[in-house]
Formats: C-alpha cells, structure tokens, sequence
C-alpha cells in the first residue's frame, strides 16, 4: 500500500516537476555527434564482405521550434573487414560520407527528458572505384532521448537505421545498410525573452466612511471628525477631487431611499465645506439601497448600509 500511495504521488508531482524546468525557447542550434556503425553484412564482387563493428562522426545545424525541428547534417562512417578486392577504395575498409536534411519531432512531456522521433533523406558518397566515389540516394530513421540540462545546452543519445540506394563498383552493386549508436552535444543560440515587469499594485485612492441612524441624514460627533479626516487628506494630496456616494439600507421605499441617501451625501458635502474643502471639488452621488455593504434582504435595518463613502481622487 505505500508503495502505491508513493507512485501516486510521484504521478501528482509530475506537472509541478515539468513546470519547475526552464521554458524552451526555439532558435537556432549547432551540435556535434559520433558513436558506433555497424555495416550490415553484404555481397561486394562476388565476395561475402563482414564488416566490424566501426565508428561514425559528424556534426549538424538546425532550428528547433520547439517540437519539430529541422536540421541538415553531415556525417562520416568507416569500418574495417577482412577482404581485398585490389588496388579499389573498398580494399579492407568501406567509408561513407552523408550529407542529410533531416525532421524530428520531440515529445516534451517529462520536464527536461525529451524523447523523440525522426527521418531524413539526402545524399551519399560511398567508396567504390575510386574514394567515395558512389553517389547515391540515402535515407534514414531516427529514435532518441535527450537530456536538457539547460534550455541552452542538450545531451542526446539516439539509435538509427541508415541506408542507400545500391552503390556500384566495377560495374556491379552491394547493398549498404547500417545500424548506428550515436551520442550527441547540441548547443542552442538565443535565450528566453525577459519577462515584463509586474505591473505597479493598483493604488486604492484614499477613502473614508460616514454611518448614520435609520432614516437619519444628520451627523454624530464620530462621522464629524471622519469628515475632518477626509478634509486634511484633501488638502495634504493638493490638487484632488472627493466624491460623497450616499447608500441607505433596504428598509423603506426604494424612491424614498434614493432621497435619504442624496441628503446624506449632501450633508457630509456641507460638512466638507465647512472643513475648507471648496464646494466644486466635491462631487455627490445618491445610490440608494444600491452597492449594499452588507446583503440583506429587503426591509433590512442594517448600520453598515446606511452610510456615505468619501473617496478622494
């Protein structure tokens, strides 16, 4: 049971992990690959040709788009075997030069492993009469994992089929057919734009509350000396506007209402006034039982409905 209760969560984490990895960018990348090629038993002149196991080198230029890629690339093949047709460039040894353009498709789901698939096509030069003197058609298909160790920098390691149309030497053909093991280094050009700077946090424009009795417009002490609050704010921000927004609660008409809260409003514009702020810089507002503070029902008596709010802009 915990085993299971552990791969669980290691499922759950996948996302978070993956979305923890640098984010790729596409651009523009240069690589240099080389490993193992194993040539295919073959029939060259009449004579049964077993190549040993031989190497391979080359290096690419491509562009990821993150997913597809595409590239073109040239590489090197040699390998060694033990028959001798003469004074021919095949004597002991069979070489093979590519020049390939090649589409792959990676699949980005595991974070900064990349399985991928591929296949190209292009040209080839085989050794025939005289040094790599056979050119034909070449093709090939690709599977490999890659490593992103930065989204700069890729480690890959890849197995493929790699084939030509026949070449011919001495008028006759043989069949060229490889395996190959190849590890790669791939170093890509560009870097992931800089995000934008945050956006500044919204500066709530200051504010203060005035409440008042049920069906009341008259002002206690404590929404005085609010008001007086209000006034200095106006005056310490210099050149401001104040909006008085009366509210009433539910209780009452909603036509009587609109009234009761366009005379609160008015009679903390009144008290503004008498603080020094001057009268055409106050706008007043009546919503009624409109913006409640508190959800009521209707007929409600609620205090915190019945109020005016003093914003200063």
């Amino acid at each position: 049971m915990k085993k299971v209760l552990l791969a669980a969560a290691a499922v759950v984490a996948l996302p978070a992990i993956a979305e923890a990895q640098d984010i790729p960018v596409p651009g523009v990348y240069l690589g240099v690959e080389g490993g193992l090629n194993w040539l295919f038993n073959t029939t060259i002149l009449g004579l049964n040709v077993s190549p040993q196991t031989g190497w391979a080198a080359g290096g690419k230029i491509g562009y990821d788009f993150i997913g597809p890629r595409i590239e073109v690339e040239g590489i090197y093949r040699q390998n060694i075997h033990g028959t001798f047709f003469g004074n021919r460039a095949i004597t002991g040894q069979i070489s093979d030069v590519s020049v390939m353009g090649n589409f792959l498709y990676d699949f980005r789901s595991f974070g900064s492993i990349v399985p991928y698939i591929g296949a190209g096509a292009g040209v080839g030069f085989v050794d025939s009469d005289f040094n790599l003197g056979s050119t034909v058609f070449a093709f090939q298909g690709i599977l490999g994992v890659g490593w992103e160790a930065t989204p700069n920098l890729r480690f890959n390691l890849e197995g493929r089929y790699y084939g030509t149309t026949n070449p011919s030497v001495a008028g006759t053909t043989w069949t060229n057919n490889n395996a190959m093991l190849l590890a790669s280094v791939m170093v890509k050009f560009g870097a992931a734009a800089a995000p934008p700077p945050p956006p500044p946090p919204p500066v709530a424009p200051p504010s203060f509350m005035v409440f008042f009795d049920w069906d009341r417009s008259n002002l206690s002490a404590q929404a005085l000396a609010t008001i007086k609050q209000a006034a200095d704010a106006f005056r310490a921000k210099g050149n401001a506007r104040i909006t008085a927004t009366g509210h009433t609660d539910t209780s009452g008409p909603e036509s009587y209402n609109m009234a009761l809260s366009l005379r609160r409003a008015n009679a903390v514009k009144d008290a503004l006034v008498r603080d020094g702020v001057p009268a055409q810089a106050i706008t007043v507002i009546g919503m009624g039982e409109k913006g409640l503070l508190v959800p009521t029902a209707d007929g409600v008596r609620e205090p915190q409905n019945r109020r005016v709010e003093i914003v200063i802009q």
